[in-house]
């Protein structure tokens, strides 16, 4: 079984016209020749925005682009025939398809209702005013496209805790709904930022309502019944109670299939947190490693000043590796997103190599960093930007290595702040590596390997440094890396 190697094909400015289904299956078998061995998808069904809709606006779970509604049939990135074709191609040519789950939230909504609702501080969602007044929410949804099909269940205000807008009076702000569940709480087991994180956006579920809960399992079990399936990405975990997914998860796995691949975004740099999350989940599930993507945010802003011996401190993949999905970038931090992290250019092959070649960790690849992505957005400042996000050169050859290297136990070298490296000590089937990186100047490292591996040649698989370099008596070798960069050291027998 190939190495797990997770590609997330798609990002928040993924062009509309609905290509991306027809990429992904047109792009299925050189995916797999590469080295991926699984695809994340965006939200395959209906948003509030329709055919623009990046899929977080989550209108229509049973929508796959095949009902007219909120203006189009097709989703941003295809219709219902397009997509199948795509988890189709994907599954033969021997890559598991995961699939973005956005249970949090609903927008988009059919119809207002006249319901109670309770003012919450912005900053403080556990302040909430006694006094409950009458106003008009949206938090009807009746799907008038899809007429029941698939599912004849249509939410109303008892399946929300909370909205963002009201009419009648109109105001914006965080208004509690009045329902019966929670005793005018919020839901507990979410984030406490905030004091109460359960809501974030839209129609707020809620997820103590039985026939919501209900819903969603039932959603659980009939989308695999429709595509390819073999996992799931599930969106805004820390506001979601983590009893629900608790149970969710193991509910799809017992009913769908027990070795279904499960990975929360629970965006939160503070292990104890993620730790107790994992705890509350029965450690069903992986996380999303957060400090590690920080670390490499910040080694690449402080170029040679960086420490790269603590780069992997406080960081899950270290403490906690078998529930730890490692990244460079995501849809949320590029550059113009709310949380903008951008990891500068000429750090991103040194953090993939750091991700794709250590035995930690199930890594995760950003579409824009393996084809290039070019988009504009207004930004904060109110003025237009253009961004071009250009493919990285080498993270081919980086995914390559770690199908065809990246095996056997490791030994890491963290003995230098401006130079670290590590080994791949191979197996008697496949072939190990040495990787190296430096943040400054270019940099030597000497690796004794063993005397099994006197005489033995070694070459930079990437190619920035074209000598051979040859092990002596002793299985000692010396490897170098140029300034600000990465070298891979194989056999050279092996390239």
């Amino acid at each position: 079984m190939a190495a797990r190697t997770l590609l997330q094909f798609f990002h928040w400015y993924t062009p509309s016209g609905g290509t991306l289904w027809r990429e992904a299956s047109q792009k299925a078998d050189s995916l797999a020749k590469l080295g991926i061995t699984d695809i994340w998808l965006p939200p395959a069904y209906k948003g509030a925005a329709g055919g623009y809709s990046v899929g977080y606006d989550s209108y229509d779970l049973f929508d796959l682009g095949e009902f007219d509604q909120k203006g189009s049939i097709a989703t941003k990135y295809g219709d219902r025939a397009q997509l199948e074709q795509a988890c189709h191609s994907l599954e033969e040519a021997g890559i598991r398809v995961i699939h973005d789950v956005v249970f949090n939230h609903k927008m988009g909504a059919d119809e207002t209702e006249r319901v109670q609702v309770r003012r919450a501080e912005r900053e403080n969602r556990t302040d909430i005013e006694d006094i409950a007044f009458e106003a008009s929410a949206y938090t009807k949804f009746t799907f008038p496209g899809r007429q029941g099909e698939y599912s004849k269940f249509m939410w109303d205000m008892k399946c929300f805790s909370g909205v963002d807008h009201i009419e009648d009076p109109t105001e914006d702000g965080i208004f509690r709904l009045v329902n019966e569940y929670g005793d005018g709480e919020w839901s507990d087991e979410v984030d406490s930022e905030k004091g109460n994180f359960d809501y974030l956006m839209g129609s707020d579920v809620e997820f103590r309502n039985k026939a919501v809960y209900e819903e969603l399992k039932y959603w659980g079990r009939w989308l695999p019944q429709q595509l390819p399936c073999h996992g799931f990405r599930l969106d805004a975990a820390k506001h979601i109670p983590a009893w629900f997914f608790r149970d969710w998860v193991g509910h799809v796995r017992e009913t769908v299939d027990k070795t279904l691949f499960v990975v929360a975004e629970y965006w939160h740099p503070d292990i104890d947190v993620l730790h107790r999350y994992l705890e509350q989940v029965d450690e069903q599930l992986m996380l999303f490693d957060v400090a590690l993507h920080h670390r490499f945010f910040d080694a690449s802003k402080s170029g040679g000043d960086y420490d790269l011996r603590t780069i992997f401190d406080d960081t899950l993949v270290s403490v906690s590796p078998h529930y730890a999905v490692t990244l460079v970038a995501n849809h949320d931090t590029q550059s113009l997103q709310a949380m903008e992290a951008s990891v500068e250019t000429w750090f991103r092959p040194l953090a993939y190599a750091l991700i794709l070649l250590r035995e930690q960790g199930v890594p995760c690849i950003f579409y824009p960093d393996l084809y290039g992505a070019r988009y504009s957005d207004q930004g904060e400042d109110g003025e237009d930007h253009e961004v071009e996000m250009p493919a990285i050169e080498s993270l081919p050859k980086l995914i390559e290595a770690r199908q065809r290297f990246g095996h056997g136990p490791q030994t890491e070298m963290f003995d230098d702040p401006g130079c670290i490296a590590f080994v791949r000590h191979g197996t008697a089937q496949a072939p190990g590596c040495i990787v190296i990186v430096a943040n400054g100047e270019g940099r030597e490292k000497s690796i004794d390997l063993g005397p099994d591996r006197a005489g033995d040649g070694f070459r930079d698989f990437l190619g920035y440094c074209q000598e051979e370099v040859i092990a002596d008596d002793a299985g000692r070798i010396v490897v170098r890396v140029n300034g600000g960069s990465v070298s891979v050291w194989v056999p050279s027998d092996a390239i």
